[in-house]
């Protein structure tokens, strides 16, 4: 059976197309033209350059490729109620410098014109082959373009089932809302809770009570971290808390405890164990001479006792004194008897002195 109805591209139509298709550019479709063919149906002509006798010219709507034809392009305008009055015959699509790219005919119909009594908005199509369908593209303005029901139908379609995929998204999903900060608890009574920021944050985060623990675990300050590190305390136990070391006169580096280096420059610790703690003179005078950390022997004010001896005797002696007849003059020495310890104190309290070192 010979086809009767169809579509070709024109000399210049496939000579752009192959042009586009070698060097990757592309070809814009921008019109399509309908014709009465002089009152007869036309044959295509690949020497075409235009209508047969054309009737109207107007916008491109949409340019697709078939779905079950890749090589298959389809051309699509719609005429609107308000024009007609001719037959339409021939087809033609012109790119946008004006050029007959693919003509066609088609079975003949008639577009009313609405003042002779029917009006109607007429849909035409054009179904073009052609070797590189990406070489071709629709080029159009859309505020001079009709849509078909079907293609509004079609998009209508898209975004209700794009929207509903969102949707179905935003339900599922565990916290849809990540633009806002989550809570445990809607009323925020109880124990709220708020994710806990990472230990380099800086930022206006809420700082939450782990963060805070973890902040102060990792400044390694340990007990009585309040007090400046090489401050000596006595302490209550025989062995210091964590941080704390013992004030023996042991030797440390710098490199153990860098800040405990600058308290003690010698890098030894002071030896308390059996000491007391003396104030620093500091000019005042009342112990003068002595640097700070220095050590001190134990010692007795200097005093004298008076021994008042009214008697004689007849020899130089030693011992009890007697009264009794005797000549002037002469030694008497004394000795008293010994009392106390071994070394001169106050009452105290022993505590074990310890150093903060880190």
């Amino acid at each position: 059976m010979t086809v009767k109805y169809f579509a070709i591209l024109t000399n210049q139509g496939a000579a752009k197309l192959a042009n586009a298709t070698a060097l990757g550019t592309q070809i814009h479709i921008t019109q399509m033209a309908v014709g009465d063919g002089n009152g007869s149906l036309p044959t295509p002509d690949p020497a075409q350059i235009q209508l047969v006798n054309q009737k109207r010219i107007g916008a491109v709507n949409t340019l697709t490729v078939d779905a079950e034809d890749a090589n298959q392009i389809i051309a699509e305008q719609v005429i609107p109620e308000n024009e007609g009055g001719y037959w339409i015959r021939e087809l033609g699509l012109f790119d946008d410098e004006g050029v007959l790219i693919a003509v066609a005919n088609c079975p003949e119909t008639y577009k009313p014109l609405l003042g002779e009594g029917s009006g109607r908005t007429q849909t035409i199509r054009m179904a073009l082959i052609v070797s590189s369908t990406s070489a071709i593209t629709l080029k159009i303005d859309p505020s001079v373009v009709l849509a078909t029901r079907k293609y509004v139908d079609d998009k209508v379609i898209e975004v209700k089932a794009y929207s509903d995929a969102l949707l179905s998204q935003h339900i599922a999903a565990s916290n849809p809302h990540t633009q806002y900060a989550p809570i445990a608890s809607p009323t925020l009574t109880g124990t709220p809770k708020a994710p806990t920021a990472a230990q380099t944050a800086n930022d206006t985060q809420l700082a939450t009570t782990a963060f805070v623990k973890a902040a102060i675990s990792a400044l390694n300050l340990g007990d009585g971290s309040a007090l400046p590190v090489g401050v000596p305390i006595p302490w209550s136990s025989a062995t210091p808390p964590a941080g704390w070391l013992k004030c023996n006169g042991a030797a440390f580096t710098a490199a153990q405890y860098p800040k405990l280096a600058v308290a003690y420059p010698n890098l030894v610790l002071p030896d308390l164990r059996g000491e007391f703690i003396r104030g620093w003179d500091d000019g005042r005078g009342v112990d003068s001479g002595r640097s700070i950390g220095s050590t001190q022997t134990g010692s007795i004010q200097s005093h004298s006792h008076a021994v008042s001896v009214d008697t004689s005797a007849t020899d130089d002696s030693s011992g009890y004194l007697s009264s009794g007849a005797g000549t002037a003059g002469g030694t008497v020495t004394f000795n008293t008897q010994s009392t106390g310890g071994n070394e001169t104190r106050p009452r105290n309290i022993a505590f074990n002195y310890i150093v903060r070192a880190a």
